[in-house]
């Protein structure tokens, strides 16, 4: 497994992957219409399609050569001292074998001037919790609209120093 920048290409396999993951951890938290509903908006080919050009930003893929197997997403602040995970997902079945990890680590070698990781997680995903705990984050706050303006999903912040 490698870790590359994600392209154009790898749009549609990265949107099925979205709505995969996002199938697996949220169905029984939100529904099945509710997931739909957000992997529609957050995930669509436009907004993959836009990150790939943000200023400051990372978009990566963990590749074997047949499959993606997990994506990352990540934009610096500003002032490039603070860098926002904005997405790190792993398909269910590639999942607790280390693509996570391949794929943080990466993000993290990519914002060298970054001195704070920061993410929001669901307080229900107690697995993807204890992944980011056990990579160094801790936990510094809550939100009440995870991933976007007015989401109205709440979450929990959590943060890694670097550097």
């Amino acid at each position: 497994m490698f870790v590359r920048t994600a392209s154009e290409r790898d749009l549609e396999t990265i949107k099925a992957l979205l709505a995969d993951t996002w199938h697996a951890t949220y169905d029984a938290i939100y529904g099945v219409e509710r997931v739909d509903e957000i992997t529609a908006e957050w995930h669509s080919l436009a907004s993959l399609k836009a990150r790939l050009t943000r200023p400051s930003s990372e978009f990566l893929v963990a590749d074997d050569g047949k499959t993606i197997a997990g994506m990352a997403f990540a934009a610096a602040s500003g002032d490039a001292k603070t860098v926002m995970l904005h997405q790190l997902y792993v398909l269910p079945r590639h999942q607790r074998a280390g693509v996570g990890r391949l794929l943080l680590d990466e993000i993290e070698q990519c914002f060298p001037e970054a001195r704070m990781l920061r993410l929001e997680v669901e307080e229900a995903n107690a697995g993807a919790i204890a992944f980011y705990e056990a990579n160094g984050f801790a936990h510094a706050g809550a939100t009440a609209n995870c991933g976007a303006d007015q989401s109205g999903i709440p979450a929990l912040i959590f943060e890694k120093k670097l550097g």
